[in-house]
């Protein structure tokens, strides 16, 4: 006996394409469900899902109908490129010369090195540490000291923006430069 809440027993017909994207887009098991049933159903499903995308500006090929429902689904909600977009960016751990002290930084081996280990300063070139995402590229001065998760981390502002992050504190970061965070005056 199928549950309630199975495919077969949420009836699609009487649902428009728009409202069956509408419906998916609530949340992910809505999505399953919704993609299960239209998989296992009448195709000419498919066929309304796939001329509403195309009818909101949305490009599929020509063999979008044969695709799993799911995918289709996505698509017409405007998701596929979301769901395709990698989450666990890969970390950029490169060598570069501070702007600020002009000192050749080499990179942080284990951890992403994204400060100079002698004036500890940056640039706001980072989203998620090493991913080199962020547009603003503006100066980040070290505003305090934290600590988070059991490690150190030095709390940055970025002058252009006014973002605030922290990163990490290194082992080969200056002591001395640290310990002047401590009395910086507030930006």
């Amino acid at each position: 006996m199928a549950s309630s809440r199975s495919p077969e027993n949420r009836p699609l017909a009487g649902l428009s394409a728009a409202e069956l994207v509408a419906e998916a887009a609530t949340n992910r098991p809505a999505l399953k469900r919704i993609a299960a049933a239209i998989d296992t159903g009448d195709p000419s499903i498919k066929s309304d899902i796939v001329d509403h995308a195309r009818s909101i500006g949305i490009d599929l090929p020509a063999d979008a109908e044969t695709w799993p429902a799911k995918r289709i689904l996505r698509r017409a909600m405007g998701r596929e490129a979301v769901a395709r977009q990698r989450s666990n960016p890969i970390a950029r751990d490169e060598p570069f010369q501070c702007w600020h002290c002009r000192s050749d930084v080499a990179p942080g081996g284990s951890r992403v090195r994204d400060h100079c280990p002698h004036c500890l300063r940056s640039l706001h070139v980072d989203v998620v540490p090493g991913d080199r995402a962020a547009e603003c590229g503006g100066d980040m001065h070290p505003i305090g000291l934290n600590r988070s998760h059991g490690d150190d981390t030095i709390v940055y502002q970025c002058v252009r923006c006014g973002t605030t992050h922290q990163v990490v504190v290194h082992a080969d970061d200056s002591q001395r430069a640290l310990r002047a965070i401590i009395n910086l005056p507030p930006m």
